[in-house]
């Protein structure tokens, strides 16, 4: 006989009534503020009201403090909504104590959402992970805020979920925010970081190229503003110096490295990444020569010479076009024949002149990697630096060499914990979640909007 199937246990039974009862306020503010843009017709702003509460499945620690700051965000809506509505009716001279009533009542729904949040029972289904709740929270909450910015001030739909779908780029919005958590959650696991970090940084490459080539095709909307312009990070620096004016991405190269240092040759260069795939193709990468760093001084100071030779002598435009092709093309070469075969970016610390002003730029600002005074220079770590920046004399004198990009891959290889990221007088610990915290805002906030 097949024994009766037992009841489930009272407690599991009483938990799941209490969950359920705790998540009703929450579920009810999403519902009414989807109601209240529906009624605006702001239909993209209901679809992410609509799909806030699926997060309540996903019982991250990180997700508690996301949806207090939406039911936070929410109520304030609802607030300036019922003031708008009253000054309206006071003008026109109508009524309005009862429409305040019920508006700041349903503000007050919205924002005891945020207060459920704090019940023991959503405290405990809202657990997973804590140690990383901090930066993951944050960096959705930051993602968000960007992006939201960057769409309010832009004059042009600066988001592809804008331009295909109008008024649908909330929603995108929502979509980086929950990759910018769930990114930062790879990074601060150390055994996970290192692969992490090369897959999202191979990622927002593609994607780059992948929106450059559909721009290419004809699909205009897939450009920025629909002018094209060579993808070479030479041009960063060069570019202005031949024009005199397109100061945008130089502008956004010099604020990521006022915020995290040389790490954008790292993290964010969409033409490093391929850099980083050709390095990996050895597995102990070689030392460079000697003649390596005075010959990245000598491009740097050929290619600034060159642009402004070719502005002063006003040569046509076809020709310094011609010649960054050329510069570029030049750089694959060496990715494809020099970093493949020694296992170093000889691309990045050699031959691009933008990373030797990432770096050299990074070190004006405090942060470092550090090697601790008990490091035993075992080498581990260096086997798998591909910018060279961790040689035996740099282990000696326990300070990386100026190549270093901030990429992390030796922290989590050093068995003792003898290096470690540094900023400023803060510990290890914090200091490595703060990098991690501004370098995955940055990396959602390329992916979303850094277009050619």
């Amino acid at each position: 006989m097949t024994p009766p199937t037992s009841s489930p246990p009272r407690t599991t039974l009483r938990t799941t009534i209490c969950t359920l009862g705790a998540l009703t306020p929450p579920t009810l503010s999403c519902l009414l503020l989807a109601a209240h843009y529906l009624r605006s017709g702001d239909l993209g702003m209901v679809a992410v009201c609509l799909a806030l509460p699926g997060l309540f499945f996903l019982r991250r620690a990180w997700v508690r403090p996301v949806l207090q700051a939406a039911f936070a965000a929410g109520m304030a809506v609802w607030v300036l909504a019922m003031m708008d509505l009253i000054q309206f009716r006071q003008v026109v001279g109508l009524p309005w104590l009862r429409l305040a009533l019920i508006l700041g009542s349903v503000a007050v729904v919205t924002g005891a959402g945020a207060l459920f949040l704090e019940t023991r029972v959503l405290r405990e289904r809202f657990s997973r992970r804590p140690e990383a709740a901090l930066v993951q929270s944050g960096a959705f909450l930051l993602t968000v805020c960007a992006l939201a910015l960057a769409q309010a001030k832009v004059s042009f739909p600066i988001l592809l979920g804008d331009r295909f779908f109008p008024g649908f780029g909330a929603l995108q919005i929502l979509g980086m925010g929950l990759y910018a958590a769930w990114i930062a959650g790879k990074l601060t696991n150390p055994e996970r970081a290192p692969l992490a970090r090369a897959r999202m940084w191979l990622f927002f490459s593609v994607i780059f190229f992948g929106q450059l080539a559909l721009g290419l095709a004809g699909w205009e909307r897939f450009l920025m503003t629909g002018d094209l312009h060579l993808p070479v990070p030479a041009l960063i620096l060069a570019g202005p110096i031949y024009r005199g004016e397109g100061f945008f991405m130089l502008i956004l190269f010099l604020s990521t490295v006022l915020l995290v240092g040389p790490a954008w040759c790292s993290h964010l260069c969409y033409i490093g990444a391929w850099d980083h795939q050709a390095a990996l193709r050895t597995k102990r990468p070689q030392t460079l020569p000697s003649w390596a760093f005075p010959a990245r001084l000598a491009i740097f100071a050929l290619i600034m010479l060159t642009a402004l030779g070719l502005r002063l002598l006003d040569v046509h435009w076809t020709w310094a076009v011609a010649l960054a092709a050329g510069f570029g093309l030049a750089g694959v070469g060496i990715m494809a024949a020099i970093s493949r075969k020694m296992g170093v970016m000889a691309h990045c610390t050699v031959f691009c002149p933008v990373g030797l002003a990432a770096v050299v730029l990074g070190r004006l600002l405090p942060w470092r990697l550090r090697i601790n005074q008990d490091c035993d220079a075992c080498g581990r770590c260096a086997r798998v630096c591909r910018y060279g920046a961790l040689e035996p004399g740099h282990l000696a004198n326990r300070k990386p060499g100026l190549s270093c990009t901030l990429c992390g891959d030796c922290i989590h290889r050093c068995r003792d914990n003898r290096l470690s990221y540094g900023f400023a007088r803060l510990s290890p610990t914090t200091s490595r979640h703060l990098f991690i915290l501004l370098i995955t805002v940055l990396h959602a906030v390329f992916l979303a909007t850094a277009r050619i």
